[in-house]
């Protein structure tokens, strides 16, 4: 599945050659041409549909024609013919603060922290990455999410991207990737729960998530190598990101050997 050629094409952290426009102009522009109706963030007029997220199913609410975006709900709503009041969707198994960002992703064409283009420095950053001592509002960017469903923290934007290809969103998973390389100082441990995570909740068809992490660890490799948490979960296995890393690794060896 992954190529020799993979370390250089999905290598984590690398730069990302700058647009014109910001990635969230980008976005609404799309989701608009999407819509066929009043444009994002404007009065719209679809009816409104309840959300019933999480095990302690807290309420959210969106017009229809904004989650229409994505097949999932398409279908979920399809056959609902009741006034616009009663319609709704349950998703016991979703965590509402990733729903949370997927529908203001739906919105807004971004979620927090927004990517914004540095035009000084030519290249993306995250919105308030730097700003460690605001006060008040939503403060410095957390990059971790507790995930009730597997009992820890994860990458927010992992769970975002899983989301994402549940729901159908393809330019949400672009923008997570994408916000996620820009991460760094992640703890082992989170980077190995959240490379499961991925694997368990992508196919094997999508290998842009997992690439990221092959990548990650390999340019990681010597914290990796030290680290007891690797161990224990390599013991442990269950999970084919293991399979792929050796693959990976070995391709790595034999770039190095043809350089050389």
């Amino acid at each position: 599945m992954f190529k020799r050629s993979f370390a250089s094409k999905d290598r984590a952290g690398k730069a990302v050659k700058p647009s014109k426009r910001s990635y969230r102009e980008h976005a609404k522009m799309k989701l608009q041409d999407k819509l066929n109706s009043p444009p994002v963030g404007s009065t719209l007029t679809s009816p409104i549909v309840t959300l019933v997220v999480g095990h302690e199913q807290r309420l959210f609410a969106a017009h229809e024609d904004v989650l229409s975006l994505s097949p999932f709900f398409v279908a979920a709503l399809r056959g609902q013919f009741f006034e616009s009041s009663a319609k709704q969707v349950q998703l016991p198994d979703e965590e509402p603060e990733i729903f949370s960002c997927v529908l203001e992703y739906l919105y807004k064409g971004d979620y927090y922290p927004r990517l914004l283009h540095n035009k000084r420095r030519n290249s993306w950053e995250l919105e308030d990455a730097q700003d460690l001592q605001k006060i008040g509002g939503r403060g410095s960017v957390e990059s971790t999410i507790y995930h009730s469903g597997v009992g820890g923290d994860l990458l927010k934007d992992t769970a975002i991207y899983c989301t994402a290809e549940k729901f159908g969103l393809d330019e949400l998973k672009r923008l997570a990737l994408r916000k996620q390389g820009l991460q760094s100082g992640i703890q082992v441990d989170v980077i190995l729960r959240s490379a499961r995570y991925a694997y368990e909740n992508t196919p094997d068809t999508d290998s842009r998530l997992r690439a990221h992490y092959l990548a990650l660890i390999i340019r990681s490799r010597k914290i990796f190598k030290r680290s007891g948490t690797m161990q224990t979960e390599m013991e442990i296995g269950g999970s084919k990101l293991f399979f792929d890393l050796f693959v990976a690794m070995c391709n790595h060896v034999d770039d190095i050997v043809d350089i050389t």
